[in-house]
């Protein structure tokens, strides 16, 4: 079963990314390095494969970068 909209914004935010709001359903993520993402879709919406592969890239650059810096 794959994860709703609002498990991928829990993982944008437990990783100090911002949301900075959006029009309709869409959401604008802006994490303080710098790296940006959009999600679209209602919370209790499905996530598609491509978001959750997404926010998991996004993630994971925000570590590698945070171990660099």
């Amino acid at each position: 079963m794959p994860p709703k909209i609002r498990e991928l914004i829990k993982t944008l935010k437990d990783n100090s990314f911002v949301d900075r709001g959006g029009k309709g359903s869409h959401r604008n993520f802006l994490h303080p390095t710098g790296v940006k993402i959009t999600i679209s879709g209602n919370l209790g919406d499905d996530a598609k494969p491509y978001q959750e592969k997404e926010v998991k890239k996004m993630v994971k650059e925000v570590r590698e970068n945070e171990k660099k810096g």
